[in-house]
């Protein structure tokens, strides 16, 4: 049985690894309408292929807390301990030199607030990035930092509307806390700063993987123009999966230590594939999102702060995954009928606007208004 409980989560890892539309940001790549009435909950909870990926990683789930629980658990995490014990000891310092790594390259790219389907001419903007790298490498400015990032979130506002934003604001804020905890004195805080950064992550992929449940067609030009992504599943099935693929291990992040460290090393595989066919674009992006992994693989707390005794039982887990879809699923259709309203909204059907220009990074899309960089009109956000 040991043997087989071992096995399964590296099945599991190797399979999730595969999906590699579940990492690509399609905002980034492909044309999109934030507004479109998205597709009704009932079409996902038909379709046997969201199902079928629901058991395969409740299954997996189940393995790695069977393991976990057993007298082989804490020899598995002395191991993972072991290999990462070199990141785990300067696990501060990598986390700052990423951060800072990630505005200085959004910073070279210029024209972008946070990500690249965030566009701005707006010079100084990229000038503000400069600063908030700069500003990480000492503690009594790490706050300085981590106000910069939120305000870098809240001008975008001016361009862009508030239900786009929300993909970002999860992760921002993370980033935001970990700085502000990391330059505290006090340890009471300081011990909860990889915990922030941990749920930050785990809520902005749990909120992105909703768009491939509720925007499927967003997702049709990567996987035409790039087919070999499917593994020879159909459209139609693997783009569900890769949805289930990206918010189950979002949720395993915040699950017991075993469950999230191998959900952040099936993460980490997933991301890293995805870079070859998307390019240096893919790996901007989401550069900081693979390092804040890497990092939840190497955190060697044997603790679940929230909810622990919870967590701890087997069977909670699929009460746990249900309440989180739930609680997710309403969310994110909820807060699009109240800014959209019933029929969406989708702009002049005579316009077309994109994000980003037309170039081999980003093949979709007409020419943006004003060249690269320019944004869309507010509340114009038409095919983007």
């Amino acid at each position: 049985m040991s043997s087989s409980l071992i096995s399964l989560p590296a099945f599991m890892l190797v399979l999730f690894g595969s999906i590699r539309p579940a990492t690509a940001h399609v905002k980034w790549f492909a044309p999109y309408i934030v507004g479109a009435p998205p597709k009704p909950i009932s079409y996902t909870i038909a379709d046997a292929w969201f199902w079928f990926g629901i058991c395969l990683v409740s299954a997996f789930f189940a393995a790695a807390r069977a393991l976990e629980a057993s007298a082989y658990g804490p020899v598995a995490l002395d191991n993972l301990d072991r290999l990462t014990r070199p990141l785990w000891d300067r696990l501060d310092d990598y986390i700052r030199a990423i951060v800072a790594a990630f505005f200085v390259a959004i910073f070279s790219v210029g024209g972008i607030y946070l990500t690249p389907d965030l566009k701005t001419p707006a010079e100084w903007v990229s000038w503000m990035q400069l600063v908030i790298a700069g500003a990480i490498f000492w503690k009594r400015t790490m706050p300085i930092a981590a106000v910069g990032i939120v305000a870098l979130w809240l001008l975008a506002l001016r361009d862009y509307d508030l239900f786009h934003l929300f993909d970002y604001l999860a992760l921002g804020l993370g980033v935001a806390l970990y700085l502000l905890l990391a330059s505290s004195e006090r340890e009471s805080w300081r011990v909860h700063r990889f915990e922030a950064l941990r749920w930050g992550l785990a809520i902005a992929l749990m909120w992105s993987s909703l768009e491939k449940f509720a925007y499927p067609e967003w997702f049709y030009p990567l996987v035409e123009e790039k087919p070999f992504l499917t593994f020879g599943l159909p459209r139609d099935g693997f783009i569900p999966m890769a949805g289930v693929a990206e918010f189950t291990m979002g949720f395993g992040l915040i699950w017991t230590p075993l469950i999230r460290r191998l959900s952040a090393l099936a993460l980490l595989v997933i991301f890293t594939s995805a870079v070859w066919p998307f390019g240096r674009i893919e790996i901007i992006g989401h550069g900081l999102i693979m390092a804040i992994v890497l990092a939840v693989a190497a955190d060697h707390s044997r603790s679940s702060h929230l909810f622990a005794n919870f967590k701890a039982r087997l069977s909670n887990i699929p009460i746990g995954l249900g309440a989180a879809l739930t609680l997710f699923v309403t969310g994110y259709w909820s807060l699009h009928l109240a800014f959209y309203g019933f029929e969406g909204y989708v702009g002049p059907a005579t316009q077309e606007r994109a994000t980003h220009s037309h170039n081999p990074d980003q093949p979709h899309g007409p020419q943006a208004p004003g060249g690269i960089g320019a944004p869309p009109t507010r509340g114009q956000e038409v095919i983007q």
